[in-house]
C-alpha cells in the first residue's frame, strides 16, 4: 500500500483543468506533496464547479480538457505521466451514494423512458410501489420552477421530436417520453395527413404500421425484445419524418397543439413552416400566449405526461412527498442503490480500472454514511481495489470513534480538524462568552435545546416526504402484529421524529448480523431520553426500540425478520441527511457563541479541547489509525484554517471583545433598517469581518461583494428570517444594505476605523495560531492534507468562496525565492520572515521546510509513537509540545499558543526574556543531540530543555535527532 506523505487538495472545475493542475506539478512536488488528492473528475453535469453532480461514473469530465473525451484522456493521461515522473500518487475522491437528476443521466433517461423495461430499472433508490398513487409506478422529477399547472399553461413546458425520439422540455432539463405517448401524435387528427397523403400512399401505410406495433406488438414484448421494438419504430418514424415533407409538417403542427397554440396560431405557423425546435437550445422554444379558448390544447399535453415514469412537479413537493432518495435534501441528486452488486460493479468499473493502471493510487469515499450498508460497501470495495489506501469521509461526534471492522485507512480528517482547532480556544473562558452571546443577542436557549429544534424543523418542512416513507414503512410492519396492530400512521410518524431529533450522532450501523454494545446503548439512552419527552407515545417508541434492537420474536418468518432490518437500515440511511442538514446546514449558522467552533464535525456547545484531551486523541490515531487524513481546511469546512485561527484569539480576551462589540452595537444602530439585522446576525457579522478581513493591500469593492454573498447563503441556510424555500427580500436586502453602510471607508465611519484598528491586533496572534496549528499537523500522527491555496494565507468562507482561484504563479515564484534564500542566508532570510509575515511566505516556508523532514524522517512520522511532553513553568500553559519516536529517530514539536498576555501585538514570543522559566520535562531515553529544521540549529539533549532556546529564532520549532 502506498500510504502518501501528504496529500494536496485540488478542486477541478471546468476554469481550473487537467492542463492547469499538470502546470502546478513541479511547484506540489517543490512543496513536498507527495499526492495529488483529487474532487470529482467523472462526468458531471454541465458547469459543474465541484464535481459531485455526476452523470456518468465511467467517463471522465470533457470539460476538464477542451469539452471531448477523448481530449479529456488524453490531458488526464498526460496529467498523470506528470505526477509519475516527479514522484507524486493520485489520492481520487470518489461519489457512490448519487448522481445527478439530469438530461445527461444517461442511465436515469433510459429508466424514465422505458420504466420496468430499463436495463437500470432498480439503478437508482426509487421507490416504485409507493403509497401515493399519482407516483406508484413512477418518478417524482421535482424540477419545476413553479406549480406544474402553471408551467403547463405559461408553456414553459414543451413536447419535442428529434432524433432521438420525443422529449419534454424545460429550460436545459429534458425528459424522454415513452413509446407509448408516440400514439397520442400520431392518432391526433390523423385524417388529416390521410386526406394529404391518400390512404394508399406507402408512407400513410407505414405510419399505420407503426400504430399497430405501437397498439400490439410493443405492447406484448418486455425487457431487451421491448427495447429493440422501440428502436425499431422510432427509426422508422424519423425516416419517414425526414424524408416525407407532408408528415413532418403533420406531426410538427401536432407538436405545436400539443404545446398550447390555438389553432388559428397553429396555422399560421404551418403556412409561414415550422420549425422543429433546436434539440440543442437551452430554454424552451418560444411560442404565443395560449388563447384562453384553447384550453384544451394544454389537455392534450397534461393527458400525454401524466402517462409518462415520470411526474414533473414544483421543486418544493420533494420536501414533502417524494419516493427516490436524494443527496441530503438536493433534489437534482438522486441516489444509486450501490448496494446492488451489479450497480456497484457498474460504477467502479471505471475507477477499478485507474487503479488496475496504476493511475490513481488511493481513494476517498464521499458520504459514507448515505450508503445502506457500509460495512458491506467497503468490504466489496476493498475486494475490488484490493490493498489501495483508503479514506471515508465520516463525520465523528465527541467521544465516537470510527468502527474497527472498516477495511479503511482512516477519515478525511474533520476529527483532527476539531480537534486541533480546539486547543487554541480557551476552555476557561467559555462562561464569559457565554454571557457576552447573552448580553448582545439575548439568546438564551441552549446549544442542546437549539440542536433539537433545529434537526426537528428540518424533519418537517425539508424532509417531511422522506419521513413519510418511513413512517408508511413502519406502519405496514406493525400491521402485522396484534401488539402493534393499534398504532396510527400519525402516532409512528411522531415517535420516528422524535427518535431522530434526539440522536447525538450521524448514525448507527446496524445490520442482519446484529450491533455491538456502542450501538445499543445509544439506542436505549435516545428511545429513553424520546419517552419522556413524549410519554403519550411510549408504546410507539418501545416498538421502534424493539425494531432497532432487533429484539424480533422466534416465530418471525425469514422474511419478516428482514422486513425489521430493512426499517432500521433505511432509519439508519436517513439519520445522517437529519444530522447534516438540522446541525451542519441550519444550527451553525444560529448558534453564534464563537464561530470558530462552528465546523463541520464539531460541537459549538464544548467550549474548546483540552491538552490531555488532545494528546489522548493523538495517541489513540497512533493505536488505530495511524494513516487516517488531517485536515484543517476542506471544501466543505465553514470557515478556512487560518480564519479560525484568528477567531480563536478572541477566546483570550473575552473583556476587549465585549467593549469592543458592544460599542459597535450602539455606534451602528442608526445603520439598521428597524431590527433588520437582528442582533443574533449582527453578531455573526462582527465575528466573520474580524476573521476574513484581508493583509493589505487588498481590494474593499471584492471583500465587501463576498460578505454580501455570504451574509445571503448564511441566512437563508439559518432558516429564521429568510430561507430557500421561502426567501424574505425585505430582510436579505435589509441585511446587505446594513453591510454596505458599515464597510463605507469615508472618514466619519468611526465603526470601519475600530474595526481595522482591533482587526489587526487579531489578525497577527492569528497568524501565530495559524503557523503553530500547521505545524502541528504536519507533525501529528496521520496525513496532513493541504487544501488548495492555504500554504499562505486563506482567508476563505464557505463554498462557493473557498473555491476562488489561486495564484499558483505568485506561490511557485515565493518558493523558489525561500529556497534559494535559504541556501544562501538562513538567519537573514528567517528574520526578513518574521518582519513581514503578513505576506504569508512564513507559513509557506514553514510547509515546505517541515514537510522536507516529513519525508525524510518519514518513518518516525508515519508510524512512530506519540509522546506528550510536560510543560513546566510560568507559561507552562502557552506551549504545546509531543514528540515522535521510532526507535532511535526522534522529532519533536514545540509551538506556543495564547500570545496575547505574553507578547505585545506585532512582536513573535522568541527567546528566554519570553519564556523565562520554561522548560520541557523530556521523556526518555533522549537523544544526544538536536537540531531544528527551520533555523538548522543544534542543541544538546538532556532531561529537560528550555523553552526559550528551542524558540529563539522562529514562531516554531521543529527539532530532530541530528
Amino acid at each position: 500500500m502506498r500510504v502518501p506523505t501528504a496529500t494536496y487538495r485540488i478542486q477541478f472545475r471546468p476554469d481550473f483543468k487537467f492542463s492547469d493542475a499538470e502546470a502546478i506539478v513541479p511547484y506540489l512536488a517543490q512543496l513536498g506533496i507527495s499526492d495529488l488528492y483529487a474532487s470529482p473528475i467523472f462526468k458531471a453535469r454541465q458547469g459543474s464547479t465541484h464535481g459531485y453532480d455526476i452523470v456518468d461514473p465511467q467517463r471522465l469530465n470533457p470539460e476538464l480538457a477542451d469539452g471531448t473525451e477523448e481530449a479529456a484522456q488524453a490531458a488526464f493521461e498526460q496529467l498523470n505521466q506528470s505526477l509519475k515522473s516527479h514522484g507524486l500518487g493520485w489520492l481520487q475522491d470518489i461519489v457512490p451514494n448519487h448522481m445527478a437528476y439530469d438530461s445527461d443521466n444517461a442511465f436515469l433517461m433510459d429508466v424514465l423512458e422505458y420504466g420496468p423495461n430499463s436495463d437500470y430499472y432498480q439503478f437508482f433508490d426509487i421507490q416504485w410501489e409507493h403509497p401515493y398513487t399519482d407516483i406508484q409506478g413512477k418518478v417524482l422529477a421535482p424540477l419545476l420552477g413553479d406549480f406544474y399547472g402553471r408551467c403547463l399553461e405559461r408553456g414553459d413546458l414543451q413536447l419535442r421530436y428529434d432524433a432521438s425520439g420525443l422529449s419534454i422540455i424545460y429550460y436545459d432539463l429534458r425528459l424522454p417520453l415513452r413509446i407509448e405517448s408516440y400514439t397520442q401524435i400520431i392518432t391526433h387528427d390523423l385524417d388529416r395527413i390521410q386526406q394529404t397523403l391518400g390512404r394508399e400512399h406507402p408512407d400513410f401505410i407505414k405510419l399505420l404500421g407503426i400504430l399497430y406495433l405501437l397498439n400490439s406488438a410493443i405492447a406484448e414484448t418486455c425487457g431487451q425484445q421491448y427495447r429493440d421494438q422501440v428502436a425499431f419504430v422510432k427509426g422508422i418514424l424519423w425516416d419517414l419524418y425526414q424524408s416525407n415533407q407532408d408528415i413532418q409538417t403533420f406531426i410538427d403542427q401536432n407538436l405545436a397543439q400539443f404545446n398550447g397554440r390555438s389553432p388559428q396560431t397553429m396555422r399560421e405557423t404551418a403556412s409561414d413552416g415550422f420549425e422543429s425546435p433546436d434539440p440543442d437550445a437551452s430554454s424552451p422554444l418560444e411560442s404565443p400566449n395560449p388563447d384562453p379558448d384553447a384550453k384544451a390544447d394544454f389537455d392534450l399535453l397534461h393527458q400525454m405526461l401524466s402517462n409518462q415514469f415520470f411526474r414533473l412537479s414544483y421543486w418544493k413537493v420533494g420536501a414533502e412527498e417524494l419516493n427516490y432518495r436524494r443527496f441530503f435534501t438536493v433534489n437534482e441528486l438522486i441516489c444509486v442503490s450501490i448496494e446492488d452488486p451489479q450497480v456497484f460493479a457498474q460504477t467502479h468499473r471505471f475507477i477499478q480500472s485507474l487503479v488496475d493502471q496504476g493511475a490513481v493510487t488511493g481513494v476517498r469515499i464521499d458520504h459514507i454514511d448515505g450508503l445502506y450498508n457500509p460495512q458491506q460497501y467497503l468490504d466489496r470495495l476493498r475486494q475490488h481495489l484490493g490493498n489501495l489506501y483508503i479514506t471515508v469521509e465520516k463525520i465523528l461526534e465527541p467521544g465516537e470513534t470510527l468502527p474497527e471492522s472498516w477495511p479503511v485507512q482512516g477519515t478525511s480528517g474533520y476529527e483532527f480538524l476539531n480537534q486541533v482547532n480546539g486547543i487554541f480556544c480557551r476552555s476557561d473562558h467559555a462562561a464569559a462568552f457565554s454571557q457576552i452571546y447573552q448580553t448582545f443577542t439575548g439568546q438564551t436557549q441552549s446549544y442542546e435545546t437549539l440542536a433539537v429544534q433545529c434537526k426537528r424543523l428540518i424533519a418537517d418542512k425539508n424532509l417531511a416526504g422522506d419521513i413519510e416513507n418511513l413512517a408508511n414503512q413502519l406502519k405496514r410492519i406493525a400491521s402485522r402484529y396484534r401488539y402493534a396492530s393499534d398504532f396510527t400512521l400519525i402516532g409512528l410518524r411522531r415517535a420516528i421524529v422524535e427518535v431522530l431529533v434526539l440522536f447525538p450522532i450521524y448514525r448507527t450501523y446496524i445490520t442482519g448480523d446484529g450491533l455491538n454494545e456502542r450501538n445499543r446503548t445509544y439506542i436505549l439512552r435516545v428511545i429513553q431520553a424520546a419517552k419522556r419527552r413524549v410519554p403519550n407515545y411510549t408504546n410507539e417508541l418501545d416498538f421502534i426500540g424493539k425494531l432497532m434492537l432487533l429484539e424480533h420474536e422466534d416465530w418471525l418468518t425469514a422474511a419478516e425478520q428482514a422486513e425489521w432490518v430493512n426499517f432500521v437500515m433505511r432509519m439508519q440511511q436517513f439519520s445522517g441527511p437529519l444530522m447534516a442538514k438540522g446541525i451542519e446546514d441550519t444550527l451553525l449558522y444560529i448558534y453564534h457563541r464563537f464561530l470558530s467552533l462552528n465546523e463541520v464535525g464539531g460541537s459549538p456547545d464544548h467550549f474548546g479541547v483540552t491538552l490531555p484531551e488532545f494528546h489522548a486523541f493523538n495517541q489513540h490515531q497512533v493505536a488505530y489509525w495511524p494513516y487516517s487524513m488531517n485536515a484543517t481546511s476542506t471544501h466543505d469546512t465553514k470557515r478556512s484554517e487560518d480564519v479560525r485561527a484568528r477567531l480563536n484569539v478572541l477566546s483570550e480576551l473575552p473583556e476587549e471583545w465585549k467593549r469592543e462589540v458592544l460599542d459597535w452595537q450602539v455606534m451602528n444602530q442608526p445603520h439598521k433598517q428597524g431590527t433588520i439585522p437582528d442582533a443574533n446576525d449582527e453578531y455573526f457579522l462582527y465575528q466573520t469581518l474580524v476573521g476574513v478581513w484581508p493583509f493589505e493591500p487588498f481590494d474593499l469593492e471584492t471583500l465587501v461583494q463576498r460578505l454580501r454573498d455570504y451574509v445571503i447563503k448564511a441566512v437563508r441556510e439559518a432558516k429564521v428570517h429568510t430561507a430557500w424555500l421561502r426567501p424574505d427580500t425585505d430582510y436579505e436586502e435589509g441585511f446587505l444594505a446594513f453591510i454596505d453602510r458599515l464597510l463605507d471607508p469615508r472618514d466619519d465611519n468611526l465603526f470601519f476605523k475600530r474595526l481595522r484598528e482591533f482587526q489587526g491586533k487579531i489578525a497577527f496572534y492569528g497568524m501565530q495560531n495559524s503557523l503553530s496549528q500547521l505545524l502541528i499537523k504536519l507533525t501529528a500522527p496521520g496525513v496532513p492534507d493541504i487544501y488548495q491555496g492555504t500554504e499562505m494565507w486563506d482567508l476563505s468562507l464557505v463554498d462557493p468562496d473557498n473555491r476562488r482561484p489561486v495564484d499558483y504563479h505568485h506561490r511557485r515564484h515565493e518558493l523558489q525565492e525561500l529556497q534559494r534564500w535559504a541556501d544562501r542566508d538562513r538567519p537573514a532570510l528567517l528574520d526578513n520572515l518574521i518582519h513581514y509575515p503578513e505576506d504569508g511566505r512564513i507559513k509557506l516556508f514553514l510547509m515546505a521546510t517541515a514537510l522536507a523532514a516529513r519525508s525524510q524522517f518519514l518513518n518516525v512520522f508515519q508510524d512512530g509513537d506519540y509522546l506528550p511532553i510536560k510543560v513546566v513553568g510560568d507559561h507552562a500553559d502557552q506551549i504545546i509540545a509531543f514528540v515522535r519516536r521510532d526507535g532511535t529517530q526522534q522529532a519533536m514539536t514545540v509551538v506556543p499558543r495564547f500570545l496575547t498576555q505574553i507578547v505585545p501585538p506585532g512582536t513573535f514570543p522568541l527567546g528566554e526574556a519570553v519564556w523565562g522559566n520554561t522548560i520541557l520535562e523530556m521523556p526518555e531515553p533522549y537523544p544526544a543531540q538536536w537540531q531544528d529544521v527551520f533555523s538548522q540549529q543544534s542543541i544538546s539533549g538532556g532531561a529537560t530543555l528550555p523553552v526559550g532556546q528551542l524558540l529563539n529564532q522562529f514562531p516554531v520549532a521543529l527539532w530532530v535527532t541530528a
